[in-house]
């Protein structure tokens, strides 16, 4: 089990004091909060251990180059990827989708071809595809969203064709918390001969991942989103198929032979990553990996259910409130509307009692678009949270209920 108030402990931010009142911090589908540790890693390094990678002989430039490779190490391990190449730096979940977008999408889907997504996606799984529709004049499909806020694998059966060349699907809403069929998803795209990406932005952190028994090709998310530093990401990739694809961008690192007359690439990992990287980011966010490891990612999806429970029963129980959202599966979020009031009204007063929540469409207009409504207030957990504070969220909306109506 974990030691809540321990934990909380090793969040210096959680300390602080929002206009006069102690910060309840329920933003983590935004971006989490980091643990001293993960602060101390990227200070460090800087401060001791700072030179670029991967181009110098000198001792400072080695040091940097095993620390920023051992985190490339650990992630495989983390993810269970079956090659340490497979894993591909990026400055996180939207540069992930891009370069596939923009390298598989150009190599591998022509005009006619069609790509599928669902009705939740955030726009980073959206508008890659549709730039590239439009340039490729291939077509976007989408599963619809059902009432509670789920996908039916009827739709997906029907929707996925072999004129299907890759299915793009979102893990975990960031804007519903629906947990996605995503097994049976990868199963029904490559039966029929497309390949498929999983956007796990909001999964990371809550699940444990094995991407070989997932059989998914390509996989990303996001560091900061698991308690590491913005601006860091992963790619992971079956190897033949990232073999296969051109280089996302050039520079620096990605190539074996440059001259006037010709280029030719570097091998993987390193075709994708041209130019400085985020060192110190990337380090950090091996130490953020271990730290979730430490604490274990069962204990940690098991008191997080309990504390989504525990505040779904509360908020349900509001008169006036409505929340969007309520597939059988879910993780770590509840958007709700107060009956009458808009959404940013209810986040301002929240935010004078010191309680961070986000407002509007969460990047996700679809959603809001397929419930007919401008946005909602979304109040996403963390291991960090406790139920005090979510009862101090309950007395925020009554608070604003009773100012609003």
């Amino acid at each position: 089990m974990l030691d809540i108030q321990k934990i909380r402990t090793d969040f210096p931010i959680l300390n602080e004091k929002i206009r006069g009142k102690q910060l309840v911090y329920l933003d983590n589908g935004a971006s989490t909060q980091k643990p001293q540790v993960v602060i101390d890693a990227e200070s460090y390094y800087y401060e001791h251990q700072y030179a670029n990678i991967h181009r110098g002989v000198h001792y400072l430039s080695q040091v940097g180059t095993d620390l920023y490779e051992n985190v490339r190490k650990q992630v495989q391990q983390f993810v269970n990827a079956k090659h340490e190449h497979e894993i591909i730096f990026t400055k996180g979940t939207t540069n992930a989708i891009n370069l596939v977008a923009y390298t598989f999408g150009r190599k591998f889907i022509n005009e006619g071809d069609e790509i599928l997504i669902t009705e939740m996606e955030h726009h980073s799984n959206i508008v890659p595809w549709q730039m590239l529709c439009e340039e490729k004049k291939c077509i976007l499909k989408y599963i619809p969203l059902q009432a509670d806020g789920s996908i039916n694998l009827e739709d997906a059966e029907k929707l996925i064709t072999p004129k299907t060349k890759l299915v793009s699907v979102v893990y975990v809403s960031n804007a519903l918390g629906t947990i996605n069929p995503i097994k049976e998803l990868i199963a029904i795209a490559h039966k029929n001969g497309a390949k498929i990406l999983i956007d796990a932005a909001q999964a990371i952190q809550h699940f444990t991942i094995d991407v070989q028994a997932l059989d998914c090709d390509f996989f990303v998310f996001s560091g900061h989103k698991i308690y590491g530093p913005t601006g860091t990401g992963i790619l992971y990739g079956k190897d033949d198929i990232l073999n296969q694809m051109p280089p996302y961008e050039g520079g620096g690192d990605m190539i074996k032979t440059v001259s006037f007359s010709g280029t030719t690439f570097n091998d993987l990992p390193f075709k994708f990553e041209a130019g400085t990287p985020n060192i110190a980011g990337c380090i950090a966010l091996g130490t953020a990996i271990k730290y979730v490891q430490d604490l274990g990612i069962d204990n940690i999806r098991a008191y997080e259910t309990e504390l989504l429970n525990y505040a779904t029963e509360k908020l349900s129980a509001i008169e006036g409130l409505k929340i969007y959202g309520t597939a059988k599966h879910k993780s770590s979020v509840i958007s709700f509307l107060l009956d009458g009031i808009h959404p940013y009204d209810v986040g301002v007063i929240l935010d004078n009692q010191g309680i961070a929540i986000r407002t509007g469409h969460h990047c996700a207009q679809p959603v809001m678009d397929h419930y007919g409504i401008p946005g909602t207030c979304r109040a996403s957990f963390a291991f960090y949270n406790t139920k005090e504070e979510v009862d101090v969220l309950v007395e925020g909306i009554l608070k604003a209920k009773k100012m609003l109506s």
